[in-house]
């Protein structure tokens, strides 16, 4: 068997320890695996390209500016997009933090310009789930570090509720949070446009010098033109074996499919657990053998780091904070990375 593994990115993040990246407690080292030196550990064939197609009647992958790769079995996994479809101007104005490969360098070219910024700097964060609220506060804390010279507002607009669906004892304590931090919080206020220096919110104009947008994800567009079945949102439809509803020689994973059995949100706690379900299905394929059904869990433990040390935990109804819930997170997360040096 030759496995080849096809990325756009050699330098591939881990997305749990983006926001502590932007806080400074990360170096972009630290939160991010080389897949050379992974692929040469374990003798896997690495392109560095990025898929744009698949050509199931021929078994190949479309690349960009590459010819095509073919196959036996295809496993995919090309993550998500912010969907800014109904929000005109992000395109030319916004940082998106989807793909999340893309943000550590322009995190890092960003941050370094903002050394030397004179004056009032407005930063707006659109999205208020769990990775818009991380993201501000770690905005917040690295720029109070670096950005001696500014008068620094940081804005976090959402179109519903901050942290819609966790815990009301979660919202309550990070809206507390981000009252503390001097955050300005705009809840049930949609963003509809962005343009050169600023954010149209519900029906008000806002000043913005620099725009992040972590909205809802959206699917890759060019999985439209696979023919493979696709769910109302147009991400790929897998069974409980982690395999398309379509195609048997193809299997996905992570935040571009949706198990139709089992539903569960976009959310890293629940792609990295796909990962030995697959593997193990992968070689049950490759030797002819029955295919393993898989369940993910129900309830997600989430840990929403504040930027500065400390960090939030909420599951179901519940939710503490505290320096130690932080360390917690940090030894999860590195001891994740380890596996992969």
């Amino acid at each position: 068997v030759r496995i080849t593994l096809v990325a756009r990115d050699i330098e591939t993040p881990y997305s749990g320890m983006i926001p502590g990246f932007v806080a400074g407690r990360y170096s972009f080292e630290e939160c991010h695996i080389d897949l050379a030196r992974l692929s040469a550990r374990w003798g896997v064939r690495l392109i560095h390209a990025e898929a744009r197609g698949i050509d199931r009647a021929k078994r190949a992958v479309l690349l960009k500016d590459q010819p095509a790769i073919s196959y036996d079995l295809l496993s995919v996994d090309v993550g998500s997009a912010p969907n800014v479809d109904g929000l005109a101007g992000a395109d030319q104005w916004a940082i998106p933090v989807k793909p999340i490969a893309e943000l550590g360098r322009r995190w890092l070219d960003f941050s370094e310009r903002m050394r030397s910024w004179v004056g009032q700097l407005n930063i707006m964060v659109i999205g208020g789930g769990a990775g818009g609220v991380e993201l501000a506060l770690a905005i917040e804390h690295r720029l109070t570090e670096i950005a001696e010279s500014a008068g620094l507002l940081i804005t976090l607009a959402t179109r519903d509720e901050v942290l819609e669906g966790h815990a009301a004892a979660a919202r309550g304590m990070l809206r507390g949070i981000l009252h503390r931090r001097g955050i300005r919080l705009l809840e049930h206020c949609p963003a509809r446009r962005i343009e050169a220096g600023q954010v149209q919110l519900a029906d008000r104009w806002h000043p913005a010098d620099a725009v992040f947008v972590v909205t809802e994800a959206s699917a890759a567009k060019w999985f439209a033109e696979t023919g493979l079945a696709l769910d109302e949102r147009g991400f790929l439809a897998i069974d409980e074996t982690l395999r398309s509803i379509s195609d048997p020689r193809i299997f996905a994973v992570g935040d571009c499919a949706t198990m139709l059995a089992h539903r569960r949100p976009k959310a890293g706690v629940f792609a990295v657990r796909q990962g030995p379900p697959l593997a193990r299905n992968l070689r049950c394929a490759l030797l002819g053998q029955p295919l393993h059904a898989y369940t993910p869990q129900r309830g997600q433990l989430s840990l929403i780091g504040t930027g500065d040390g400390h960090a939030v935990a909420t599951r179901n109804f519940w939710a503490i904070q505290g320096r130690w819930v932080w360390w917690w997170k940090d030894h999860i997360d590195r001891k994740w990375m380890r596996m992969y040096r």
